[in-house]
Formats: C-alpha cells, structure tokens, sequence
C-alpha cells in the first residue's frame, strides 16, 4: 500500500471519529466527490467495504437532501436551493457507482431527465441555482458559465444513446460559449482543466486546457507553494479549492511537483476558520491524494 493511500485511510478514520465524513451533516458536493473517492479505494484496495460505505453514502443523500425532483444543496438551513454544478458531480459519482452496480446509473439518467428542462435555457445558458422545487430560478443568481460544460461532460460519460437530446442541447451552449469564456477563480480552472481531460480533442477542451493552465500559472504563489484565490491577492488561498486544482492538473498530467508542494503546504495550514473542520476541506485532500475514479486515463470512460 503506497503512502497516499495510507493518509487518506487515515484521514478517513479521523474523519468518521469526529463526526466530519461520511457521517457527518449532508453537503451534496462534499458528498459527491467522497462516493468517488470510496468507489476509488474499491477498485485500489479491493475491499468491498468501501463499495458498501459508498451505497450508504448515496441512501443518506437520497433520505436527507432528496427531493421530488433533484437534491438540496445541503442539510444546513442556509445551504437550500439547488446548484446544477453540485447536481453534475452528483451525476458524476452515481456514474462512477453505476459501472459497478448498474441501478445507480438508471438514477443518474432518471436524475438527468429530472433537472434538465428546469435549469437549461436552449441556446443561451444554465441557470446556475433554483428554488428547492425547480419551480423558478433562484432570486439573486444569474447563469453559470462553467455549468454547461460540466453537463455535456457528465452526460456524455453516463449514456449518450439515453441522452442524445440533453447532449445535444448543452453541446449548442458549450460551442456558443467557449471563445469567450475567461476563468479567473482557482477552483473554477481546477474543475475547467478536470473537465478538458475527458474529451481532449475537441476544440473547447484544448483552448480551455491551454487557458487555465496559463491562468494558473500566473496565479502559483512560489513559496510557500499554493494557488491564490485568484489574481490581485496573493495572499488568500483556500485548501479545498487549491485540492480542485491538483485534480485537474493531475488530470492533464501537469506540474506535478506543484501538486505534491501544495498537498504538502495544506497537510499543515490551518487557516482558523471553519474550513480546518468542514468536511469539504478533507474529502478534498483525500481525492487529491487518491484521484482514482476522476482520472479519465486510469478508468476509461
């Protein structure tokens, strides 16, 4: 067992005793991106514990967060609405569970065919959160500019013969949308270079390969060795997105010595605020540590 898995093994350990993950309160996103990592440590370790915490996971999700249509954002009273980048990972993770056991990928498909006609805007855009009940959007919220990319991605991966029409629709979007698009925050080009690594030959995904990478670079801070937030303030940087950022540039196969300088930088950083003990932090730095199942090149698609 090499080290990385060790630490995440016992970053998950520490985790179940503090109540923080899995067992901690519902977060979709959170929640999302720690099914992938069990289905990770599943397909590593073969033990299928990690395959059943997985399925206990995604009842907990349905029970707390779900909805007649879609899921909740999260448990906490402020975390209502729905986000359609939280429900994409969602998507992302019950595809993942679903090559294994087929009835979560007939979820994610009835998922798709749930959301889909409330968020999209054909031709335009995604909104980017609703209402709890998809009735309307979300006051105060406007489209999301990475939103439709991450639906054609996640759609594509679960089943194009069973989604050609909601491929299609948000295909429109991405090639009306790509030239123009500029990412500036951290974790957006993280999750833009996570995306550009499934289907690298087309020509959104290497324009915005090639942009968030530059972007990126600008934005390393050499020492101590981190991500900024974004440009024009160096000093503020998080964890959990700087581990959205080593996803995608694990992804792409790039500046892995940046990624194992920020892992080692965040294993130590406190920055004394309730992101030292959120679950987003952790699950985060475990999926940095074991990517697995968000690798395009160690799975196949």
């Amino acid at each position: 067992m090499n080290a990385n898995i060790k630490k995440v093994l016992h970053k998950l350990d520490w985790m179940r005793e503090q109540s923080i993950w899995p067992n901690g309160k519902r977060y979709l996103w959170t929640d999302a991106f720690g099914v992938v990592l069990l289905v990770s440590l599943y397909h590593e370790l073969k033990q299928k514990k990690f395959l059943d915490e997985a399925q206990r996971v995604v009842a907990e999700v349905e029970r707390v967060l779900g909805r007649q249509r879609g899921f909740r954002i999260g448990e906490a009273p402020d975390r209502d609405g729905q986000y359609f980048h939280y429900l994409a990972m969602w998507i992302f993770a019950l595809t993942r569970l679903g090559k294994i056991i087929p009835e979560y990928r007939a979820k994610a498909i009835q998922l798709v065919k749930d959301i889909h006609p409330a968020f999209i805007i054909p031709g335009i855009s995604v909104h980017w959160k609703m209402l709890e009940d998809l009735s309307a959007p979300y006051p105060g919220f406007g489209l999301g500019a990475l939103d439709p990319f991450h639906g054609y991605l996640v759609y594509k991966l679960l089943h194009e013969d069973a989604l050609v029409d909601e491929i299609r629709e948000m295909k429109v979007i991405v090639e009306r949308s790509y030239r123009d698009l500029v990412i500036t925050q951290d974790l957006g080009l993280g999750m833009m270079l996570w995306m550009t690594s499934f289907f690298p030959e087309e020509r959104w995904a290497i324009v915005h390969r090639e942009r968030s990478l530059a972007m990126l670079n600008r934005m390393w801070i050499d020492r101590p060795g981190y991500f900024c937030r974004e440009l024009g303030v160096p000093s503020v940087k998080f964890a959990f997105t700087n581990y959205g950022v080593s996803l995608g540039l694990q992804a792409v196969d790039e500046w892995p010595a940046r990624v194992a300088r920020l892992n080692s930088f965040f294993e130590g950083y406190r920055s004394g605020d309730e992101y030292d003990t959120d679950a987003i932090t952790h699950v985060m730095a475990c999926v940095s540590s074991c990517p697995g199942e968000f690798i395009p090149q160690r799975i196949g698609t």
